[in-house]
């Protein structure tokens, strides 16, 4: 259940509280999409830089090791050993992304697997069922992820069937969480709005999901390659036809600046592979803006990441010598950006609660929103 604490212009302070623990909103959930954080994270580290929600994926755990066995060790809880709230994606969208076959019909999706070309079918029966049997804290409705740019006339055809298929993802939760052997009987449903880029498809399409009183809902659909500016646009079209007592999601985002600019717009809970991804590679977000850690000004350089900054890889570990493991092509080079990245984002998520208590949303959104998306040479 979504409590709304107080919220600044259109930004919200809330809490949302679940049978796995409350968590502070607004939050940023870190991406665990098989059971880890890639770049060698476990469950244990995700502690250490204070997340307070892991997001695991549908797909991926279902293909690999396949949901029977997550069940079998207890679910999601029980074989990473997180024991905090936990998000599953449905899959959808990495069935319309990573599929290179796949067949739409009003059943569901028949697609190949990415891993060993077996095939699959998935509807939202099957998507709601894998989640029981990961047993989440909150499921995320079955839906059609259109690639942008899509025909409004097929834009407008998949939010019917994505609207259909939540109808039957919230019955057949329903009739899981009945049931006397089931992992977590208080899983929660969210749907999620679709729609392009075309507003008045967004707005409708709100509209109608919001009828169906589910736990939160999210946007989805964005962040995939439209200017941020687009993405702005749209969420300022549907902010006003999402339910104000229901927490909401912004799919796939983003950088430190979106997240900023989201929160301003009204989101409450955010995630993205960005900052482990960016991580790997030797990019790394501080709050003086985004930084190459492979630069050769590092190279002696004492210091860590980000001076002050509070996480295990800054409290230890010189830019010289993280700098000196990705030239070698040592992985404790990503696993420390990684612990950077993902200490950075939780912090920045604090601060902003800070600044939405305090009554200074907006002096904070003016200080920083531009310069966390700067590049940093020093």
């Amino acid at each position: 259940m979504y409590q709304l604490i107080k919220s600044e212009g259109a930004a919200r302070r809330g809490m949302f509280h679940t049978v796995h623990g409350d968590f502070q909103t607004p939050c940023f959930m870190n991406v665990a999409t098989a059971g880890a954080i890639k770049g060698a994270l476990s469950a244990y580290d995700l502690k250490a830089v204070n997340c307070q929600v892991m997001l695991c994926n549908t797909y991926h755990l279902h293909v690999r090791p396949g949901d029977q066995v997550v069940r079998t060790m207890g679910g999601l809880h029980g074989f990473t050993g997180w024991d905090g709230p936990t998000l599953t994606d449905s899959g959808g969208f990495q069935v319309f992304s990573l599929a290179k076959l796949r067949k739409i019909k009003e059943e569901g999706v028949t697609f190949r697997s990415h891993v060993d070309g077996a095939k699959i079918f998935m509807g939202p029966e099957e998507s709601m069922q894998i989640q029981s049997n990961l047993g989440s804290t909150i499921a995320m409705a079955f839906d059609e992820c259109v690639e942008n740019p899509a025909t409004y006339l097929y834009a407008a055809q998949s939010c019917a069937r994505t609207t259909r298929w939540l109808k039957r993802c919230k019955e057949e939760m329903a009739r899981l969480n009945s049931l006397p052997d089931t992992l977590n009987p208080n899983q929660l449903l969210f749907g999620i709005n679709q729609g392009c880029t075309f507003p008045d498809l967004r707005i409708k399409h709100m509209k109608e999901i919001a009828e169906l009183d589910l736990d939160g809902y999210a946007i989805g659909g964005l962040a995939v390659g439209e200017p941020a500016p687009v993405m702005y646009d749209i969420i300022e079209h549907v902010e006003p036809y999402m339910p104000q007592e229901k927490i909401r999601y912004l799919m796939g985002v983003g950088t430190p600046q979106n997240i900023v600019e989201g929160v301003a717009r009204g989101i409450d809970l955010f995630d993205c592979v960005m900052p482990s991804r960016n991580a790997r590679h030797a990019t790394v977000f501080t709050w003086g803006g985004i930084m190459h850690l492979t630069n050769r000004s590092f190279e002696t350089d004492p210091r860590p990441i980000e001076e002050g900054c509070g996480c295990p890889t800054c409290q230890h570990f010189s830019r010289a010598y993280i700098r000196h493991l990705f030239k070698s092509g040592e992985q404790l080079g990503g696993r420390l950006a990684v612990q950077h990245n993902l200490w950075f984002y939780n912090n920045l998520m604090s601060e902003i609660r800070k600044a939405l208590d305090e009554g200074r949303f907006a002096q904070f959104r003016a200080e920083h929103s531009e310069q966390l998306g700067k590049l940093r040479r020093e």
